[in-house]
């Protein structure tokens, strides 16, 4: 993590780095929402691909209306923004 101007950049790997500070959400990239979700973004211009040429594995939504996706899973990302993942099962 480092501080410029007062805002956290946190990495979400491969040298890209984001503003915790700016962070929404971090959500899987499976579910049909979520592929609308990055669909639109592409529509509107507001898709960022920081995922350097791997596949995608998270996806970060902004307070910009910028949808970012990276190739670092959830459990690896959580905790550079400070965050203990934490698994929830559905019950039989």
């Amino acid at each position: 993590m480092s501080r410029e101007n007062g805002t956290e950049l946190v990495s979400i790997g491969y040298g890209g780095m984001v503003s915790a500070s700016r962070l929404i959400a971090v959500v899987g990239p499976d579910s049909a929402p979520v592929k609308r979700l990055i669909s639109e973004a592409r529509e509107r211009s507001m898709l960022i691909d920081a995922t350097f040429g791997r596949k995608t594995a998270a996806v970060l939504v902004m307070d910009s209306d910028h949808v970012i996706l990276s190739g670092l899973p959830l459990e690896k990302l959580a905790p550079r923004f400070g965050v203990d993942p934490v698994v929830w099962e559905d019950e039989p």
